[in-house]
């Protein structure tokens, strides 16, 4: 069985949105994307005091791709054109397919706003491959108790898988792309073999703690490039550690972004833009 290596290691970009502290791993000036992963912020860790404005992001449209949402602490409500609704608490994922069209709001619940209270969200954008870009909005929205929690090496490891297959257990979120995505809890001296990889883009990011891949260490606020080769990845953890684990085959189609909307040609962006000014997204809620 071959090892994933190392290519290079990428510190997270400081971009604080208003005053939610932001640290963007993906794109960053050395990666526009891990094909078919375009783009991850993490907001926080911080704590809101009470009686705060919660979170900026208010309706807004998407056409071409899926968000992930993983709230690590805190709450986050989800509302969208389509009629979904729910209120996510810590450990949860929302996983979201904007596909042909949606608007939807990611803002803090009126408890959050009256209470304050800590926050630390991840957000991912997974790209969707050209024939599936005008695919049925869909939403599903996870509790920490609704995602499997497979514990490895004696229980110091755990894998919180939200889509795809490990250890013979099957995560909730059933992937239109056949996206792994989990996140990972270390105990300082677990190691962990993750298998299945050839073939595939792999996504691994340090949201804290410090790992080891093979000789090479990855810090918190890093995100690891991996070398295409090999089906496995060794995994061991210097201290307490948390990471965002996913992979997926790449699409290798162009991508044009403008804004909230990923799709392959110019003309198509176009198109997504005159579609969301003439309402046919839907109405924000």
């Amino acid at each position: 069985m071959s090892q994933r290596t190392i290519k290079r290691v990428h510190p997270a970009v400081r971009d604080d949105i208003g005053d939610l502290l932001t640290q963007r791993p993906l794109p960053n000036p050395h990666l526009d994307q891990v094909d078919p992963f375009l783009f991850l912020n993490h907001h926080g860790p911080q704590t809101y005091p009470p009686h705060n404005q919660g979170l900026p992001f208010g309706p807004h449209p998407h056409r071409g791709f899926e968000t992930v949402t993983f709230i690590l602490d805190g709450m986050l409500t989800h509302q969208d054109s389509a009629g979904h609704e729910s209120i996510i608490r810590a450990g949860g994922v929302q996983w979201m397919t904007a596909g042909r069209g949606i608007i939807h709001a990611e803002i803090s619940p009126r408890e959050f706003l009256r209470h304050g209270g800590p926050l630390e969200i991840l957000q991912l954008w997974v790209n969707l491959p050209p024939h599936l870009k005008m695919a049925e909005p869909a939403y599903v929205g996870l509790q920490r108790e609704d995602i499997p929690a497979i514990e490895v090496d004696d229980g110091r490891a755990v894998v919180n898988l939200v889509a795809g297959t490990f250890n013979g257990v099957t995560g909730p979120v059933q992937s239109l792309t056949g996206v792994f995505m989990s996140t990972i809890a270390l105990s300082k001296g677990a190691r962990l073999l993750l298998t299945g990889l050839t073939g595939r883009s792999v996504l691994l990011y340090v949201v804290r703690g410090m790992v080891e891949v093979g000789p090479d260490k990855v810090e918190p606020l890093h995100l690891a490039e991996l070398n295409a080769e090999g089906d496995a990845l060794d995994l061991s953890a210097e201290s307490d550690a948390l990471l965002l684990f996913g992979h997926a085959e790449a699409i290798g189609a162009p991508v044009v972004s403008h804004g909230p909307f990923v799709m392959n040609t110019r003309e198509e962006i176009i198109q997504a833009i005159n579609d969301y000014q003439a309402g046919k997204f839907g109405a924000p809620h």
